[in-house]
């Protein structure tokens, strides 16, 4: 899925730019409604394969072109910035809210009814994409070869897409480590490490309503950088901890930290590549996806050989990178090496 993922964030943004919003965003959404289809009827693993890519590829889209659109829709970058921090609490919403509810429901109606009408709520915003005026294609003569590959070489784009690397992998990281953390580590229950990781989830989306009013009236790179050491104390903290009070108080700052990076580096590269944005949030996002999948596994490696506390200093090491990366944008931003 993450493979099918990446390969859609490639090419997607350049359709975006070329064929508008419309076309890509109801494609994600039958494609996702297609693939949990496939899922639900799936008898054989290569089925359940086939749809892990269909999802793959139909996520792509959505996340990229949401992100775009809602960019696009804003002039100003703070206010481009303050938008993709509240998008991302909806993201939070289903992230917080979808597992607890299949949990609930599994034992009731079974996977398949549930699948079905996970099919449903896929499919519904085709119909209300459909109907909606979107903003006309910036590229609507397409973006010749040779200039897509310009703009992944354009410093500034490298520059927030390894930014975005290391912050993918943090997520990755502790959204898939921290419950294992919790148990093996500190011996909190189960439940109780489900608590904490919804006590994470939870701020992650309260920090973002709280960015989409701030991040209009404080510079965006003070936020990234303030995000950064927040994230690193958070991380530091849980990571010291004896008990489950002081892991909480980790695992909230990390949240607050975390949730503001991705909005607002979004918005302002939507402000620095107003024109491509498109093309441009797809290199970013296929870059920060690979760091999503190869940081996992290397602190899985790393936990293998020198325990799960040791391995999971390094998104440490990552929030540092984030604050470094951050200064470096900020100085070639304000010097104009925004041209693409």
């Amino acid at each position: 899925m993450n493979f099918a993922m990446l390969l859609s964030m490639l090419s997607l943004g350049p359709l975006t730019d070329r064929f508008g919003h419309r076309s890509v965003l109801v494609a994600g959404s039958l494609l996702v409604a297609l693939a949990l289809l496939l899922i639900a009827g799936a008898a054989r693993y290569t089925t359940v394969l086939a749809s892990a890519a269909l999802l793959g590829i139909g996520g792509g889209a959505l996340n990229g072109a949401t992100n775009s659109l809602v960019a696009d829709l804003h002039t100003e970058p703070r206010r481009k910035s303050a938008a993709l921090s509240l998008l991302g609490v909806f993201f939070g919403f289903g992230a917080l809210f979808l597992p607890f509810t299949i949990g609930s429901l599994l034992s009731a109606l079974g996977l398949a009814p549930i699948l079905y009408l996970a099919l449903i709520l896929s499919a519904a915003p085709a119909v209300v994409f459909l109907a909606l005026a979107f903003p006309p294609p910036k590229q609507g003569q397409g973006l010749p070869l040779a200039e897509t590959a310009r703009l992944a070489r354009h410093p500034l784009v490298l520059l927030l897409g390894f930014l975005l690397f290391f912050q993918s992998g943090n997520e990755f990281i502790v959204g898939g480590y921290t419950s294992t953390y919790l148990t093996l580590q500190l011996g909190i229950s189960v439940s109780g490490a489900s608590y904490l990781l919804a006590a994470y989830w939870g701020s992650i989306m309260v920090a973002r309503v709280i960015f989409s009013r701030l991040l209009l009236r404080v510079k965006g790179s003070i936020v990234v950088l303030l995000s950064a050491l927040c994230a690193a104390a958070g991380v530091i903290a849980l990571l010291l901890a004896s008990n489950a009070t002081i892991a909480a108080v980790g695992v909230v700052l990390i949240g607050l930290g975390f949730a503001s990076i991705y909005p607002t580096i979004l918005g302002l590269a939507g402000s620095l590549f107003e024109g491509h944005s498109g093309t441009v949030f797809g290199i970013l996002f296929a870059i920060a996806l690979v760091g999503g999948m190869t940081m996992p596994w290397a602190v899985g490696q790393l936990a293998g050989a020198r325990g799960l506390r040791m391995a999971m200093t390094v998104a440490v090491g990552n929030c540092l990178m984030i604050f470094l990366l951050e200064l470096l944008v900020d100085r070639l931003s304000q010097k104009g090496h925004n041209t693409p």
